[in-house]
């Protein structure tokens, strides 16, 4: 089969705009929560309404793309994102925010979906694995730049008088001036927009779904949530979406409430710091894979990173400063190790168990709510202590985990584990 790296270019893109719509919720938390006057139990109901979108909309996803194909689902996608993201900018407002970011998150979900297999075929099976570890790093960075091309357009649109460049200057006549923020959206949209057009004028490859990428019937879905190993790999993947989101969602805040950071500078410049730190993580997680058990370093990055949260809650500002990006460093390997472990723990049906661990990601949605709420009651230091929960049961993966294949290092003779790298 012809390879088609422009296709797998434009793959790349999708990967960082979906990272970009995602991740930019952690800065703007603080103006979210000055601009609507929010308690931190209603800040965190954005984040909710975001990845309860994935758990609605994961497994029909799989469906829709086994009967539609990838163009028709990556169009209505960024449809869906495009209107949520237009919705929000044209009538700024909380409850109009929330449903916004349901739709986003319906279209992110539906893209993650679609976008895996047609990268397995435009790149290549014998390179699949490399463009997926890649398609990470892609990822990783989005979530790096997005915080900054935020404070950008806040500095730049606060107190604006004229004499910007064309978009700033266009974006002064759409944007509210006691929130400049919302200027996000309005790229958001014309984002959207644009992927779209290229989308539909792409000549997309043919996608034979492996039995790994299929959906898988409804009675199977049941029949593997009876099972405890599916429930216990299930509790996994919410824990630690839900440890990833409750550290970024509220880094900024934290900096700003305990140590009177500015949110829109040094708050997001630590959250794109966190995502950054993910990203090295990520390549020295992939050397670590060759010499140690996955297990082992499971143990070891869940440890390091409670001691490292502890440094980050509990130091001055300086050290709570370099802290909260450093977690992202220990964060970094935590999903490819627990999606890897979890199907090379089953020998069929990983297609539909696939489906029912990223449904898991749904722990971005309850995590960050559950901390909000701790914190309204009894501040948000104690709040993100619930963190330990959830990373402790990510601890105890690396010590009860039995999967039926390990992951191969060098010297070993045992088969290659699942890539479990790619995000759902």
């Amino acid at each position: 089969m012809k390879r088609s790296y422009g296709i797998v270019v434009l793959i790349f893109f999708i990967f960082f705009v979906i990272s970009f719509f995602t991740n930019i919720l952690d800065p703007l938390t603080p103006e979210a929560i000055r601009g609507f006057q929010l308690s931190l139990t209603m800040a965190a109901f954005l984040p909710f309404s975001f990845f309860i979108a994935y758990g609605v909309i994961s497994v029909p996803s799989g469906i829709l793309l086994e009967k539609y194909k990838e163009k028709p689902v990556m169009v209505a996608a960024f449809t869906l994102a495009c209107i949520g993201s237009l919705l929000f900018a044209s009538v700024p407002g909380y409850s109009v925010w929330l449903g916004s970011l349901f739709l986003l998150g319906l279209g992110m979900a539906m893209l993650q979906v679609a976008i895996n297999p047609l990268l397995r075929v435009s790149g290549g099976e014998e390179h699949f694995a490399f463009f997926s570890v890649f398609a990470q790093l892609v990822f990783s960075s989005a979530s790096f730049v997005s915080p900054h091309v935020y404070s950008y357009l806040v500095k730049n649109l606060k107190g604006y008088t004229g004499g910007g460049n064309v978009l700033i200057d266009t974006l002064s006549k759409v944007v509210p001036k006691d929130l400049p923020w919302v200027s996000l959206y309005w790229v958001f949209a014309g984002v959207s927009l644009l992927t779209i057009a290229i989308i539909v004028l792409t000549r997309l490859p043919k996608v034979e779904l492996t039995d790994e990428e299929k959906v898988g019937s409804w009675a199977t879905h049941i029949e593997l949530l009876k099972n405890p190993t599916v429930l216990l790999y299930f509790i996994g993947v919410f824990c630690y979406v839900g440890s990833e989101q409750g550290v970024a969602i509220w880094i900024s805040k934290f900096l700003s409430t305990y140590h009177s950071f500015a949110p829109e500078t040094v708050g997001a410049g630590a959250v794109g710091g966190f995502w950054l730190s993910m990203t090295g993580g990520c390549l020295l997680g992939l050397f670590l894979l060759k010499i140690f058990d996955s297990r082992r370093i499971l143990v070891w990055f869940a440890g390091l990173a409670m001691v490292t949260v502890a440094a980050a809650l509990f130091g001055p500002a300086a050290v709570s400063l370099r802290a909260f990006p450093l977690i992202g460093f220990f964060f970094s390997v935590m999903w490819s190790i627990i999606f890897s472990l979890a199907l090379n723990s089953m020998d069929k049906n990983h297609g539909a168990f696939s489906g029912i661990l990223c449904t898991g990601v749904i722990g971005g949605a309850i995590v960050p709510l559950i901390i909000g709420k701790l914190g309204d009651l009894f501040g948000l230091r104690a709040g993100m202590l619930f963190l330990y929960l959830t990373l402790g049961y990510i601890f105890s993966i690396g010590i009860w985990a039995k999967p039926l294949i390990t992951n191969k290092t060098f010297g070993s003779s045992e088969p290659v584990a699942s890539s479990g790298s790619k995000r759902c």
